[in-house]
């Protein structure tokens, strides 16, 4: 059993790590988008805010597990296969990376407008100011967003694992439920929860730091 669970629980800290920093990686580019388009933005364009918030909205709507399915070819076509732990990162990515867009939207458009109005009458260009005003104030924000995305994959990542996705998942299901042994169920359950404060207990602390 101990080393069962050991080798799932290393499993989920890979899937979650790794679909994590893609999905923040990529995300970052949707939300600078939308926050310089967006009608308050510095560069307003109202046809890409709309179609990219749209599209950021229907993404985000799609269940996780509907989502795994639909994008098996998708998956099957990245990583070589569809089931399997490194398979799993793809949906768990391709699901977080509308909500941490919209998450880095709405932290970079909380940007305190005196703030960038005083960058404005330094001389400050857009890019400058995007960087060192709108990404610069948001840092400790965006960290949150990060910590409950992060938060979120692990829920994700056990789901996934019922699917063939590996991890606490497929431990729960396979050796707990469908072999009616509790004591599976339950220490994969505890080993998430502890999983989860963990990563709530580190942001704490980075947000308190950064702030």
């Amino acid at each position: 059993m101990v080393s069962t669970i050991l080798n799932a629980s290393l499993q989920t800290l890979y899937m979650v790590f790794f679909s994590t920093l893609l999905s923040v990686i990529i995300g970052f580019i949707p939300a600078v988008i939308l926050t310089l388009t967006a009608p308050d933005g510095l560069r307003p364009n109202k046809p890409v805010y709309e179609v990219l918030s749209f599209l950021v909205n229907v993404f985000r709507s799609f269940p996780f597990i509907i989502l795994l399915v639909i994008i098996i070819p998708f998956t099957r076509f990245v990583a070589g296969k569809s089931i399997g732990t490194t398979a799993a990162i793809v949906p768990l990515t391709v699901s977080a990376i509308p909500y941490i867009a919209r998450v880095f939207e709405t932290s970079l458009r909380e940007t305190d407008p005196g703030v960038i109005e005083a960058a404005r009458s330094f001389g400050a260009n857009d890019w400058q100011i995007l960087f060192r005003v709108y990404i610069k104030e948001s840092i400790p924000r965006m960290l949150n967003g990060i910590v409950l995305l992060t938060i979120s994959l692990v829920g994700y990542s056990a789901m996934a694992g019922t699917v063939g996705g590996g991890g606490l998942g497929d431990i729960a299901i396979r050796y707990g439920y469908q072999s009616y042994n509790t004591d599976y169920l339950i220490i994969c359950s505890v080993i998430l929860i502890i999983f989860v404060q963990a990563v709530q207990m580190l942001g704490n602390y980075l947000y308190k730091k950064l702030s």
